[in-house]
C-alpha cells in the first residue's frame, strides 16, 4: 500500500529515474540538474518534480544536498521510492521540520511505483496520491512501536538540553519510518556533514551548535571543504573558504575531533568485529562493515549529528546479524597479470550488479588483496551500490555467512572489466592533473608512490596532487616520505579530499585528470567538469611524469579497441 513517510501538500510533472541517483556529485547544488556523467537521466533536472527512482545511492551527503536545493529554491516537490531510502528522506524531513521547505517523500509497493511512472504528472495530498484515472490512499508510517529507553524518553522531553531533544525527535521519526523496534547505543560516530556542499550544511551545524549541542561518544569528522590552516594562502575566496571553515569549527565546538578525514579506518584507533558504530561517508561505512566487521548502516549527513548528540542509532538494516548475510553471489576471476587498477574496478562493478543487496564476491580466495585494496574496492562499490557492505570470500571477516535462501547468482567477466575502462578513459591522452586521494591516501599509499617516483619529477605541465588526513600527514612527515614527494614536484594536501576540493585548489587549467580511484572515475566528470583517465597507480606516475595517459589498456583487460580515445 502506498505510505507516506514524509508528509507535505504538492503537484508537479513527474520525473522517472530509471536508476537510483547520488545526490551528491550527481546533481548541481544550484539548478537540480542532474550531472552524473554515468546517469540515463543526466541533463534533466529535479527541480520541481515529483521524482521517482527505486532508492538513492552513493554518498552520504545527499541529505545535506537536498536540504541545500530546498534552500535555493530547486528542490523536488517529492520523492517516490519503491524500495527503503534514509539519505534523502532524512534531507526532506528536516527541511520541512526545521525550516519550512516541504518535500513529500512516499514508498509505493513495485505494482504502484510502476503504474505511476506511466503518468506525466501527479499530485500529493495529506491522505491521497493522484494521477490521472489513478487514486490512491497514502497510509501513514509507523506501524510498529517504537520502544525507548527511559534515558532516550527523557532526551525526548528536553531533559538533556535543546540539542539533544531536536536530534532525538530525528532519530525516533525516521527510526518510526524505517520500522526500528527499538534504539542501540553506538561506541563512535564519524560526521560526514562537515564538508560545505551549501550553506545549507552550516545553518543546520550552528543551529545545532547553538542549541547547546554536545557529542556523547568519541566523534571523528569527515575531509573538510578547504585547508582549514592554509587555504587563504592557496587563493580559496573568502566567500567560500570563511564559512567552509565555520562548519568544521562548529562540528569541533560541538565535540568533534578535527581529524578531517574520509578515511578514519586509517586513524590508530579502529572498530573490531561486532562493534556497533556510527559511520557517515559511504566509504567508510563499506569499509567498516565490510573489512572490519563492525556494524553501521549508511548514516546520512545530520543523522550522523543527532547520533552523536544522543548516542543512539535505530537499530536496523545491517546492525541486525541477520541483515548481513549476502542476497547476491556474484562469481569473479583475478587475471593473474592483474595490477592495483583491478580492485576499483572490481568495485564498481559489483556495485553495479548489486545495487540494493548484499553481495558475496567469489573467485578471489587465492588472492591476497591489501588494505589498500580493499578500500580501493568499497570505495567504487559505494558509487554504484545503495548497500553498505559486501563480503569476499576467504578475505573479509564474515565472508562465510550463509546466503539466503533466495540469493541469486551473478557472474563478472572479462568483457566488464573491457567496458568499464573504456567508460572510465574517454578522456584525451594529454593529462593536465594527476588526482591521487579519494578516499584520503594512506601512509603506505604515499610510500609506493614515492618509490615510482624517485629520481624523477612531475611534468613541468601537469600537476600532480596527494590529499591525505592530517594523521597520516603526520606519519609521511616522520618518515621521509613527505620529503621524498615534494622533491619529485607533487603537491600535498591535507583536510579535503578530492570529493570536496574546488578551484582554485583544483588546478583551474585541468582538461583532463588521470586518477586511480574508481570512485573519483565516477564523479569526477560531474564534480570537476574535466574529461577523464584511469589506470594503475604506475600509470598515474608515468602521466605524472610525461603528460601523457597510457596509450593502451594493461594487458589483462582484453580490448576490441585501444582506450586511448585522443581528442
Amino acid at each position: 500500500m502506498a505510505t507516506t513517510i514524509v508528509s507535505a501538500s504538492v503537484k508537479g510533472p513527474l520525473l522517472v529515474c530509471s536508476e537510483g541517483l547520488s545526490v551528491w556529485g550527481g546533481v548541481n547544488p544550484a539548478t537540480g540538474q542532474i550531472i552524473d556523467a554515468h546517469h540515463p537521466q543526466r541533463g534533466q533536472t529535479l527541480a520541481g518534480h515529483i521524482v521517482l527512482m527505486p532508492t538513492s545511492r552513493g554518498s552520504c551527503t545527499g541529505s545535506g544536498v537536498l536540504l541545500g536545493l530546498a534552500f535555493a529554491g530547486t528542490a523536488p516537490r517529492a520523492l517516490v521510492f519503491k524500495e527503503s531510502e534514509d539519505i534523502l528522506t532524512l534531507g526532506a524531513l528536516i527541511a520541512g521540520r526545521m525550516f519550512g521547505h516541504d518535500i513529500a517523500v512516499l514508498r509505493l509497493s513495485e505494482a504502484e511505483y510502476d503504474a505511476l511512472a506511466h503518468e506525466p504528472s501527479a499530485e500529493i495530498t495529506e491522505t491521497q496520491l493522484i494521477a490521472g484515472a489513478l487514486s490512491w490512499p497514502l497510509a501513514p508510517v509507523g506501524a510498529v512501536a517504537l520502544a525507548l529507553s527511559a534515558a532516550d524518553q527523557d532526551m525526548l522531553d528536553g531533559q538533556a538540553g535543546a540539542a539533544a531533544q531536536l536530534a532525538m525527535e530525528i532519530i525516533t521519526t525516521m527510526a518510526t519510518a524505517q520500522g526500528a523496534r527499538s534504539l542501540l547505543d553506538v561506541t563512535r560516530v564519524h560526521i560526514d556533514g562537515c564538508i560545505y556542499a551549501s550553506p545549507a550544511f552550516l545553518t543546520f551545524a550552528r543551529a545545532m551548535a547553538d542549541k547547546g549541542g554536545r557529542v556523547r561518544v568519541p566523534t571523528t569528522m569527515n575531509a573538510i571543504s578547504v585547508d582549514h590552516a592554509n587555504w587563504r594562502k592557496q587563493g580559496v575566496a573568502e566567500a567560500f573558504g570563511t564559512p567552509a571553515s565555520q562548519l568544521a569549527d562548529a562540528y569541533v565546538e560541538m565535540g568533534a575531533v578535527p581529524s578531517f578525514t574520509c578515511a578514519p579506518y586509517l586513524l590508530p584507533d579502529r572498530p573490531v568485529v561486532g562493534e556497533d558504530i556510527a559511520w557517515a561517508e559511504s566509504n567508510a561505512a563499506i569499509y567498516a562493515n565490510s573489512v572490519l566487521g563492525a556494524r553501521t548502516v549508511k548514516h546520512a549527513d545530520f543523522m550522523d549529528l543527532c547520533i552523536a548528540l544522543t548516542g543512539r542509532a535505530a537499530r536496523i538494516g545491517v546492525y541486525e546479524p541477520a541483515e548481513r548475510a549476502p542476497r547476491r553471489i556474484i562469481d569473479v576471476t583475478r587475471p593473474d597479470l592483474a595490477d592495483d587498477a583491478f580492485w576499483p574496478m572490481l568495485g564498481w562493478l559489483v556495485g553495479q550488479a548489486a545495487p540494493d543487496r548484499v553481495p558475496v564476491i567469489r573467485g578471489l580466495e587465492d588472492s591476497a588483496p591489501t588494505d589498500d585494496d580493499l578500500k580501493a574496492l568499497c570505495a567504487a562499490y559505494g558509487t554504484t551500490s545503495a548497500s553498505p557492505m559486501l563480503h569476499i570470500a576467504g578475505i573479509t571477516p564474515e565472508a562465510d555467512l550463509a546466503p539466503v535462501a533466495s540469493a541469486d547468482h551473478v557472474v563478472i567477466g572479462p568483457d566488464d572489466f573491457a567496458k568499464l575502462w573504456q567508460q572510465f578513459n574517454e578522456g584525451a591522452a594529454k593529462v593536465d592533473l594527476v588526482a591521487l586521494g579519494s578516499p584520503h591516501f594512506s601512509a603506505t599509499e604515499c610510500a609506493a608512490f614515492a618509490d615510482l617516483m624517485d629520481g624523477k619529477q612531475v611534468h613541468p605541465d601537469v600537476s600532480t596532487i596527494v590529499t591525505l588526513g592530517r594523521g597520516t600527514l603526520a606519519i609521511i612527515t616522520e618518515n621521509g616520505v613527505k620529503a621524498r614527494l615534494l622533491a619529485a614536484g607533487v603537491k600535498i594536501i591535507s583536510d579535503l579530499c578530492w570529493c570536496s576540493i574546488s578551484k582554485p585548489v583544483f588546478p583551474p587549467q585541468t582538461k583532463t585528470l588521470m586518477t586511480n580511484s574508481g570512485k573519483y572515475a565516477h564523479y569526477a566528470p560531474g564534480l570537476s567538469e574535466c574529461a577523464v583517465r584511469f589506470g594503475s597507480l604506475a600509470g598515474c606516475a608515468d602521466a605524472a611524469q610525461t603528460g601523457q595517459a597510457p596509450s593502451c589498456p594493461p594487458s589483462w583487460i582484453p580490448m576490441a579497441v585501444p582506450a586511448d580515445l585522443t581528442i
